[in-house]
C-alpha cells in the first residue's frame, strides 16, 4: 500500500521554489498546497493510473521511480524534481509508476490545475502532460506509435544505459576483441587504459577496416580504433545524445561521469522507429550518392515532424532535430559537390543563416545561406569553382524542398559568396549606416552558424560584429525600430486580430506576427550585450544573466516562444496529414478556447516587452 508521508520541507516552500509552480500567485499556490496528497512508496511498490478516478499530475520529491507502459515494460526512470502523469486503462502510454528505491511523491488534482492554469501561462505548458486526446482527435497525422526518441528532452542519459560497458586494453588483438563482442552480443567495445577512455571500436570498424582491408587480426585493437571518440555526460538529456549522433552521423556514444566510463549508448537505445528517427534519417542522408537520392531521403522530413507533433515534443527540441537533418543534407551536398568539381582551391565555410542558423526550423523552410571564403581567394583563379559549387548546393537544397530564398540571400548569389575581408566591410557599413536595407541584412546575417568547412572563418567575423554593435545606441535604436515593424496580432481591446482580407483572411500568421517578434527582441538583446549565442531561447537566457532583461520577463518570453512555436508545429502537422502544403497561417477555430486564451496572453507578453525596448532605445 502507498502510505501518506510528510516531505522534508513544507510543501508550500517547495512549491514557492519550483520553476513553474513558483510563478503562481500566493493565493493560488496555497489552494494547490491544501489539495495535495503526499505518498511514500517502498521499493517495488507501484502506482497505477487505473486506480485514479481523475487524471493527476505527480511530482517526485525523493527517491527514484520507473514509469511502465501498458505491457509493464520500463519507459524511463525519473529522479527527484521530475513530473509525470499516468494513463487510464484502455489507453496507450505510461500506465504505472514503480518505485526503484524508497520514494516520496505528491499528487495534484487535474481539475484544480486546469482552473489555475489561467493564472500563469507557464502552467499551461506543463499541463499538456495531462491531455490524453488521441492523435486523430487532435487532427494530427495517424502515424502509429510515436518514436520514443522524440520525447528525450526530459529523459536523462543515465536512464537508457542498458548494461555495463565492455572495455579492453589497447594491446588486445583484433581477433580476441571480435570474439568478446560476439560472446557478449555487443556492437562496440571501448579501449581503456588506467581507467581513461582512449578509443572506440564498432562492428562497422571490423567490417571496413579489418575484413574489407584484409588486415591481420593479430594486430592490436588500437590500430583500427576511432581515437578520442565523441562522448556525452551521464547527466545530459538523452536528446543531446540524439542530436550528437544526428549531426555527426555516428551510432555509438560512450557515456562518462567526469572521466569515469559508465556506459555506452547506441542509436537503437534511443529509437526503434528507424524510418523517421533523426539519427537514422541523417545516416541515410550521408549514404546518398546523388541529389535524387537526397531528394528521396528528404521526403521523410514531413513524416518526422508529424511524429514529433504526435509525441508533443517541445518546439525547442523539434527545431533542433529538424535543423540537424537540414545540416546533414547541406553537408552531404557539399561533399557531393566537391567530389564533382574537385577539392576547394582555398578554405571556405558554408554558413546557415536565419532559422537554420538558430536551430528553429520546421518542415516549411526556405534557404538562407552564404559562404565566407579565405582571404587568399582570387576571383580570377577561384571564382568559377565556388560559383559552380554553390549553385550545385543551392539547387540541390531546392530539389530537397528548401525553396530558393525570395530575396536571393543564398551562397549562389555572388554578393553572398565573398572572402572574409569583404564580409567585414559589409558589417562595418551596415552598422555605421543603418538604413532599412542594412537593418534587414543585419537581421538575416547576424544569425549565422557554420555548417561545413573551416568554422574559424566565421568565428572571428562574429566577434568583429559584436564589438561594433555592443553599446552602439544609435544602431541599436534603428534595430529596435525595425523590430517593431513585426507586432503581435492584438486588436484595440487586446483581442486576437485576424487578417481581414486576402488569401489568408481570418487567420493569424504565427511566424511573422508570433515567433518573429520574439526572435527580433532576442537579437537586439544579443547585439546590445555582445552575446555570441544564436538560438533565440539561448539568447534570452543570456540576456537575463547579463541584466538586459529581468529573469521573469525572459522566462515569459521563452514560454511565449515555446507555446507559439508549438502551436505552429501542430498546425503544420495537421496540414501534412491532410495532404496540404504546410504554412504558418492559423485559423483560431483550429485550437481550443483555452489555447486561444494562452495565445492572447503570449501576444500580450511580447507586445509589453516590445514597448519597454522601444522606450529604452529612442532615436
Amino acid at each position: 500500500m502507498i502510505q501518506p508521508a510528510s516531505p522534508a520541507l513544507p510543501l508550500s516552500e517547495q512549491l514557492r521554489q519550483h520553476r513553474i509552480f513558483g510563478l503562481l500567485p500566493d493565493a493560488a499556490r496555497h489552494r494547490l498546497t491544501d489539495t495535495m496528497e503526499v505518498h511514500a512508496m517502498g521499493p517495488g511498490e507501484a502506482l497505477d493510473g487505473a486506480d485514479t478516478a481523475h487524471p493527476e499530475l505527480h511530482w517526485l520529491l525523493s527517491g527514484a521511480v520507473t514509469l511502465l507502459d501498458e505491457q509493464g515494460q520500463p519507459v524511463v526512470t525519473l529522479q527527484p524534481g521530475e513530473l509525470f502523469s499516468l494513463q487510464a486503462a484502455g489507453t496507450t502510454g505510461v500506465r504505472s509508476a514503480q518505485a526503484r528505491t524508497a520514494s516520496e511523491l505528491v499528487s495534484m488534482d487535474s481539475a484544480l490545475l486546469e482552473e489555475l492554469r489561467g493564472e500563469t501561462p507557464a502552467l499551461g505548458y506543463l499541463l499538456r502532460h495531462l491531455e490524453h486526446e488521441s492523435t486523430s482527435s487532435r487532427g494530427a497525422a495517424e502515424v502509429g506509435s510515436a518514436d520514443p526518441a522524440l520525447n528525450l528532452m526530459t529523459t536523462p542519459v543515465r536512464s537508457i544505459i542498458r548494461r555495463e560497458p565492455i572495455t579492453l586494453p589497447p594491446q588486445t588483438s583484433i581477433r580476441e576483441a571480435a570474439q568478446i563482442m560476439s560472446e557478449q552480443r555487443v556492437s562496440s567495445v571501448l579501449i581503456v587504459e588506467q581507467g581513461l577512455l582512449f578509443g572506440l571500436v564498432t562492428d562497422r570498424d571490423l567490417r571496413n577496416r579489418v575484413i574489407a582491408a584484409g588486415l591481420d587480426t593479430a594486430r592490436p585493437l588500437i590500430d583500427i580504433a576511432t581515437l578520442a571518440p565523441m562522448t556525452i555526460d551521464v547527466q545530459s538529456p538523452a536528446f543531446d545524445a540524439l542530436l550528437l549522433m544526428a549531426r555527426h552521423n555516428i551510432h555509438h556514444v560512450p557515456v562518462l561521469d567526469g572521466q569515469r566510463i559508465v556506459g555506452m549508448i547506441t542509436a537503437t537505445d534511443l529509437t526503434e522507429q528507424h524510418s523517421t528517427s533523426a539519427v537514422y534519417l541523417a545516416g541515410d542522408i550521408y549514404k546518398q550518392g546523388s541529389v535524387e537520392g537526397l531528394q528521396q531521403a528528404s521526403g521523410k522530413i514531413k513524416r518526422l515532424q508529424q511524429s514529433l507533433a504526435a509525441a508533443e515534443a517541445s518546439a525547442y527540441s523539434t527545431g533542433h532535430i529538424i535543423t540537424a537533418i537540414t545540416d546533414a543534407i547541406t553537408s552531404r551536398l557539399l561533399q557531393l559537390g566537391e567530389a564533382r568539381f574537385g577539392p576547394a582551391p582555398v578554405d571556405y565555410v558554408w554558413v546557415a543563416a536565419g532559422s537554420q542558423a538558430r536551430s528553429e526550423q520546421t518542415a516549411k523552410s526556405d534557404q538562407d545561406n552564404c559562404m565566407v571564403l579565405d582571404d587568399s581567394y582570387d576571383e580570377a583563379l577561384h571564382g568559377a569553382y565556388f560559383k559552380s559549387l554553390s549553385q550545385f548546393v543551392c539547387d540541390g537544397l531546392n530539389a530537397c524542398g528548401y525553396v530558393y530564398c525570395p530575396g536571393e540571400m543564398m551562397a549562389m548569389t555572388d554578393t553572398w559568396r565573398q572572402p572574409r575581408r569583404r564580409w567585414v566591410d559589409y558589417f562595418a557599413r551596415w552598422t555605421a549606416q543603418p538604413d532599412p536595407k542594412a537593418l534587414m541584412l543585419t537581421c538575416v546575417f547576424f544569425d549565422l552558424r557554420a555548417v561545413h568547412g573551416q568554422s574559424a572563418l566565421l568565428d572571428g567575423l562574429r566577434r568583429d560584429v559584436l564589438e561594433r554593435t555592443q553599446g552602439n545606441t544609435i544602431f541599436l535604436a534603428h534595430m529596435v525600430g525595425n523590430a517593431l515593424t513585426h507586432t503581435p496580432p492584438l486588436g484595440l481591446f487586446k483581442g486576437i486580430s485576424t487578417a481581414r482580407s486576402g488569401e489568408h483572411k481570418g487567420t493569424i500568421d504565427l511566424k511573422h506576427n508570433g515567433v518573429v517578434p520574439i526572435v527580433d527582441l532576442a537579437r537586439v538583446y544579443a547585439l546590445a550585450g555582445g552575446d555570441a549565442a544564436v538560438n533565440t531561447h539561448d539568447r534570452l537566457l543570456s540576456a537575463a544573466a547579463g541584466g538586459a532583461i529581468s529573469e521573469q520577463s525572459a522566462r515569459d518570453l521563452r514560454d511565449a516562444l515555446e507555446f507559439m512555436a508549438f502551436i505552429r508545429i501542430q498546425h503544420q502537422a495537421r496540414q501534412i496529414a491532410q495532404g496540404i502544403p504546410p504554412d504558418n497561417h492559423l485559423d483560431p477555430a483550429e485550437i481550443s478556447n483555452l489555447e486561444r486564451t494562452q495565445l492572447k496572453d503570449a501576444f500580450t507578453v511580447v507586445q509589453s516587452l516590445q514597448s519597454v525596448l522601444g522606450q529604452r532605445y529612442r532615436l
